[in-house]
């Protein structure tokens, strides 16, 4: 019995003890000061000026070109009415089209000998979704300015960002403002079909002429608000890296024949197996790199229960996995992803299908390969006669590098939030869609994905939805934003 209570009062010490440690190791976890230096002076911002320029750059409907002559002269308007707008900009800086619609920009520094900067967004807009268009409020391509906000198709992706550059080196030039190192921007026509044709064209054309940029800022993370649990604060998500993408098709050849006469498996019911299989045994979760980082980032500013969590990952890793785990947008930065997206089998109701095909869509973490999705995929599905291959060359490549956040870049963009946003927290973090800056990878030493935009959760569907709109205010803040980064960066 005694020793029944020195056992039970050594096992209450030890818990003890390590509460403790638990405890005093979340107290511990504060944020570091940061000093962001004197803020640059830039020039004054008229907030409905800016938002009329907005509007008629957003009234231009350059949906991403799909080879019809209307869609063309969209874009060729865009490249006029950016001439016709911004006269100092088209005056002091070379402007060159790539791939005829793509533009290039290259403002020239005063020391040929500093590494140029490298500015990315795209010009070209998704379509609405046939059927919606009196959904909207106003019509996507109207450019209406009503209520504080600026409605329309890009509004939030991406041509904010194309027009506040515009804008901020017009303003920064009408001061007489000059870069000592050169600042390239490049603005592509078909992100939202992948930049296949408009980045990769532009990032070629650099990279044949031997350029190398001390880094670049794409577009990519938002300043969130309200969907973080546990922070009180707005996030300025910037992204050091994006993951990597792989579309794969499974196939499968069978003997056809009449439905009434079936085999015990067919084509699809076999591909059926598969996928189950697959969505049973997802690849492994795992808290490292980027993920890793945004982590230590968030933590010293977070509720001290979630830095309890935080502060102790060396004991509470599993748990913090799994929680992160049970909501997509979390579990898509600690895991590759992999989700059926399209499948195609069958001629008649009553014929069984000789050949199934089922295309797997996969995000893939950095430290994971596109060989990796692959034979995860063949091992789980353990069916040697199913197929599996790239949809195409251009549907498959590897995660982005991480850029390094004790770099010039990271630094300068997050001086640019600091001033611009003072009640921001800057966390970096893994971007798990694409943009154009994987294109770039050969002439950048490092890439950043930040879009100066404020969101709440529930605002961040007009992404890509109906109507799509910005704040004239939060407009401005994105112009004041280019305004600081560009002085910072150029100087």
């Amino acid at each position: 019995m005694a020793g029944r209570r020195r056992w039970g009062l050594r096992v209450g010490v030890a818990l003890g003890g390590l509460l403790a440690v638990l405890f005093v190791r979340a107290a511990a976890m504060l944020p570091e000061p940061y000093d962001p230096g004197p803020a640059p002076s830039i020039p004054e911002v008229d907030v409905h000026e800016a938002a009329a320029e907005l509007a008629q750059v957003l009234a231009i409907p350059t949906i991403s070109p799909d080879g019809s002559a209307d869609r063309r002269q969209a874009m060729l308007a865009l490249h006029g009415h950016l001439r016709g707008a911004f006269p100092r900009v088209h005056q002091a800086l070379s402007r060159e089209v790539v791939d005829e619609l793509s533009l290039l920009y290259r403002w020239p520094g005063s020391d040929p000998t500093a590494e140029p900067v490298l500015l990315l967004a795209h010009l070209d807009v998704v379509p609405v979704e046939p059927g919606t268009e009196g959904d909207w409020t106003h019509p996507p391509f109207a450019g209406v300015i009503e209520d504080g906000s600026v409605w329309g198709r890009g509004a939030l992706d991406d041509k904010t960002s194309v027009t506040a550059i515009m804008i901020a080196i017009e303003r920064l030039l009408q001061q007489g403002f000059t870069p000592r190192r050169t600042v390239v921007l490049a603005f592509g026509h078909d992100e939202e079909l992948g930049g296949r044709q408009g980045a990769a064209a532009l990032a070629a054309l650099l990279q044949q002429r031997g350029e190398r940029f001390a880094y670049l800022l794409d577009e990519g993370g938002l300043i969130v608000d309200g969907a973080l649990p546990g922070l009180d604060r707005p996030a300025a998500m910037v992204g050091i890296a994006e993951k990597g993408h792989a579309s794969l098709v499974l196939s499968l050849e069978a003997e056809g024949g009449h439905s009434s006469m079936p085999a015990r498996t067919g084509a699809i019911g076999r591909l059926a197996t598969a996928l189950v299989r697959l969505q049973d045994e997802p690849m492994d979760a795992r808290i490292d790199g980027p993920t890793a980082t945004m982590l230590e980032h968030l933590g010293p500013h977070m509720s001290f229960g979630m830095r309890l969590g935080l502060a102790n990952r060396w004991l509470l890793d599993p748990f913090i996995v799994s929680l992160m785990a049970s909501e997509p947008p979390s579990d898509a930065t600690i895991r590759t992803t992999l989700v059926p997206t399209m499948i195609d089998a069958g001629i008649a109701p009553n014929v069984l299908p000789q050949k199934a095909e089922l295309v797997l869509n996969s995000r893939i973490l950095p430290g994971d390969t596109v060989q990796d999705v692959i034979e995860h995929v063949r091992e789980v599905i353990d069916d040697p006669e199913v197929e599996i291959r790239c949809l195409a060359d251009d549907q498959c490549w590897e995660p982005s590098a991480v850029a390094d956040i004790e770099g010039e870049g990271f630094d300068v963009v997050r001086r640019a939030i600091v001033h611009t946003f003072p009640e921001a927290v800057v966390i970096p973090n893994l971007m798990v869609g694409a943009t154009d800056a994987r294109h770039y990878h050969a002439v950048a030493r490092d890439a950043l994905r930040f879009l100066p935009i404020r969101l709440r959760k529930e605002e961040r569907l007009r992404q890509h939805g109906t109507d799509e709109q910005i704040t004239e205010d939060g407009f401005a803040d994105a112009l004041r934003f280019y305004l600081t980064m560009l002085t910072l960066a150029a100087s």
